[in-house]
C-alpha cells in the first residue's frame, strides 16, 4: 500500500512538472499577426478604398517583414492582381485603390516576417454585390446547377 501511494506521488509530480514546463514554453512562443482592415467596405465605382495590414510578432510591431503583398481579385475571376507594399508606420504596411467594376471582391495580405507566412483574407464590396465565391473558391452552387440543368436539357 505504501509503495502505491509513494509510485502515485511519484507519477503526479511528474504529470505536474510537465504541465508547468509547457505552461511557461507556451509563453515564449509569438506568432506572426496579420490584421486586415478594408475602409470602406462597401465603397461606391472609382471610390479609393484602403487596405491595411496591422502585422505584430508577440508585442512587437514588423516594421521590416521580408515581403507584404495584397492579392485582390473580383469574385468568380481567374484575374487575380498582386501588389507589393511597403511599411507605412508602426508595423502598417497598407495600399490605397479604386474599382472600375461593381461585384464582391476579395483580398489576401499575403505576410512574410520573421520565418513565418501569415495570409488573412476578407470580402468587400464595390456598388452592387456580385455572386460570392463558396469557401473553396469555386463558382457558386446556382451557377453548377444551371449548368447542370442545360446539359440536361440537352440529354432529353
Amino acid at each position: 500500500m505504501k509503495k502505491l501511494v509513494v509510485g502515485m506521488l511519484i507519477i503526479l509530480s511528474i504529470l505536474a512538472g510537465c504541465g508547468s514546463k509547457q505552461d511557461t514554453t507556451n509563453d515564449e512562443i509569438d506568432f506572426l499577426d496579420v490584421d486586415l482592415t478594408i475602409n470602406p467596405e462597401k465603397a461606391k465605382l472609382g471610390e479609393e478604398v484602403t487596405f491595411s495590414a496591422k502585422v505584430t510578432y508577440g508585442d512587437e510591431a514588423v516594421e521590416d517583414a521580408d515581403e507584404v503583398k495584397f492579392e485582390v481579385w473580383r469574385s468568380q475571376s481567374e484575374n487575380h492582381e498582386e501588389i507589393v507594399v511597403k511599411h507605412k508606420e508602426n508595423g502598417v504596411y497598407e495600399l490605397k485603390k479604386s474599382f472600375s467594376e461593381e461585384g464582391t471582391y476579395y483580398v489576401y495580405a499575403h505576410v512574410t516576417a520573421r520565418g513565418m507566412h501569415n495570409m488573412p483574407k476578407k470580402e468587400f464590396v464595390i456598388g452592387q454585390p456580385s455572386e460570392p465565391e463558396t469557401e473553396d473558391g469555386s463558382h457558386s452552387m446556382k451557377e453548377q446547377h444551371s449548368d447542370k440543368a442545360s446539359s440536361d436539357a440537352h440529354n432529353h
